[in-house]
């Protein structure tokens, strides 16, 4: 990284790697589908394939439906810049139930193209490679509705408190 441009390129990545999961958990289709090049692919082998953003926002819908439940936590990998593609890799853990009952925990690879665009990196291409898949039914559940609170604390509980129990004292 010899120069300000280099870095600037990496963090924009490695951000544009950030909203495809915030994006993907979030469910925030539209948004997903924009972080990729309007010709770009999305590649999950032996599941699926979508090339361009209507399809990408399509499949990605339609896949999400099916889970119950779903959490990817993703590590940065590399980035290989040159000049306006690069080309990077994405560890990823994630884990989910699907409405059918079945539970996947895996652990997987994102291998990636970027193409820098006028509206700033995309990704150009993006292709998932499972290199760990554990089918175990999960014991847990999902313990709330999207988007609401875990634990909503009640009228006797105190913000200070760590176990979730009132605070006595004073």
């Amino acid at each position: 990284m010899s120069n300000l441009q280099t870095i600037a390129d990496r963090v924009e990545i490695e951000a544009l790697r950030g909203e495809f999961t915030d994006a993907g958990t979030m469910r925030d289709f539209d948004r997903l589908a924009s972080l990729f090049t309007r010709d770009g692919m999305w590649r999950i082998p032996d599941v699926a394939e979508f090339v361009g953003r209507e399809k990408i926002r399509a499949g990605i819908e339609r896949l999400q439906g099916h889970w119950e439940f779903f959490v990817q936590n993703a590590h940065p990998g590399t980035i290989q810049l040159e000049g306006d593609t690069a080309a990077g890799r994405a560890y990823i853990a994630e884990f989910g139930r699907l409405r059918d009952g079945s539970s996947h925990l895996n652990y997987s690879v994102y291998h990636d193209r970027y193409q820098r665009t006028p509206d700033g990196w995309r990704f150009a291409e993006r292709v998932y490679e499972v290199r760990y898949l554990d089918t175990t039914p999960l014991a847990g559940s999902a313990p709330h509705a999207a988007g609401a609170p875990a634990n909503p604390p009640t009228e006797n509980e105190s913000a200070g408190s760590l176990s979730g129990r009132p605070v006595r004292g004073g």
